[in-house]
């Protein structure tokens, strides 16, 4: 069977389109993704008998630390890595075809937020400016490109030069993005608070060590003030995807239409759980066509009856990592 191609993915605007696509990919990675392939055969699950979305077996996250996870033997163009501590062992993901990935943030920040050539925006991201192999770096790289604006750019620790420049953006009455790191966010209304009622701030990526982890209500309170904002938007993703889940506030995520949560049994990893129930985040993510698109992350939460999720923490021992930024 075939892959799907990019209209096929990028259009699926209803759950059966969804569900049809999902499962043409799944038999599709199933025989060409050779440690997928592997896995399900050590789970003994026969392919014939995977007849719905709920069925699929996803390929824990851990396997992105040890293995090279590929649906294809077309040459990588990009690998991004994780982010991790001195001596933690970080994942990797080989991007075939870099233009999957761009398809689907451009296409999903367009589904939530509007062309991006409306917006100023403003990175405060040092943690992951510092090093090599950021899919954030990429994706908010070329969101700054897209948005054909001499005013967006990246800050480091340049906090007065920020500070100055949403000044000015709420003088013009601009659209303006911040999306930042939350540490970086913190540091930056330590010393400098405004009010910018419109501003449109968006915290990823965690604490990455250099602060004690908040509860999101907290954190969140503490951002709002310091910005003069009435919510804080946030972004879910990881190195291991390429789609992005968006909160426009309270912690509340929504997918884009070729991305979906399912909340697993943390003691079953086979048994899918209903609606309110707390579980191990799984991610279906239809734009990862040439690697895998169904992953267990190390993520807890749980799933509302719309197909909107909450992070609620992450299980015992697991790596601390970004960009699946809160523990609430």
């Amino acid at each position: 069977m075939n892959n799907p191609g990019k209209q096929q993915v990028f259009s699926i605007s209803n759950q059966h389109q969804f569900n049809e696509t999902a499962l043409q990919v799944f038999r599709y990675q199933a025989v060409n993704n050779p440690v997928y392939r592997q896995f399900i055969s050590g789970l003994g699950i026969d392919l014939d008998i995977v007849t719905s979305v709920e069925q699929i077996p996803f390929l824990p996250i851990e396997f992105f630390k040890s293995h090279t996870i590929l649906s294809t033997t077309d040459p990588v163009e990009v690998t991004f890595t994780s982010s991790g501590t001195t001596g933690m062992i970080t994942s990797s993901h080989q991007v075939t075809d870099k233009t999957w990935y761009e398809d689907s943030f451009r296409n999903a920040f367009d589904m939530f937020y509007g062309d991006i050539k409306n917006y100023t925006v403003l990175a405060l991201l040092p943690s992951y400016l510092e090093r090599e192999g950021s899919s954030l770096i990429y994706m908010v790289d070329d969101l700054i490109k897209q948005s054909s604006n001499s005013d967006s750019g990246f800050f480091l620790y340049n906090h007065d030069e920020l500070y100055h420049q949403l000044k000015k953006q709420q003088a013009a009455e601009k659209p303006t993005l911040l999306i930042g790191v939350t540490f970086g966010l913190l540091d930056f209304i330590e010393n400098y608070r405004i009010d910018f009622p419109e501003l449109i701030v968006m915290e990823t990526g965690g604490m990455k060590g250099r602060r004690k982890e908040m509860i999101r209500e907290e954190l969140h309170e503490i951002l709002c003030n310091g910005f003069g904002v009435k919510q804080i938007h946030s972004e879910y993703g990881m190195t291991e995807l390429l789609s992005q889940a968006y909160s426009k506030g309270d912690g509340i995520f929504e997918c884009p239409p070729w991305m979906r949560i399912i909340i697993r049994d943390t003691n079953d990893p086979l048994t899918t759980l209903q609606s309110g129930k707390t579980g191990g985040i799984s991610v279906i993510d239809l734009a990862n066509i040439n690697s895998c698109a169904f992953i267990a992350t190390q993520d807890l939460g749980k799933i509302q009856p719309d197909g909107s999720f909450e992070v609620l923490g992450r299980f015992d021992q697991s790596d601390i990592r970004g960009c699946n930024l809160l523990i609430a």
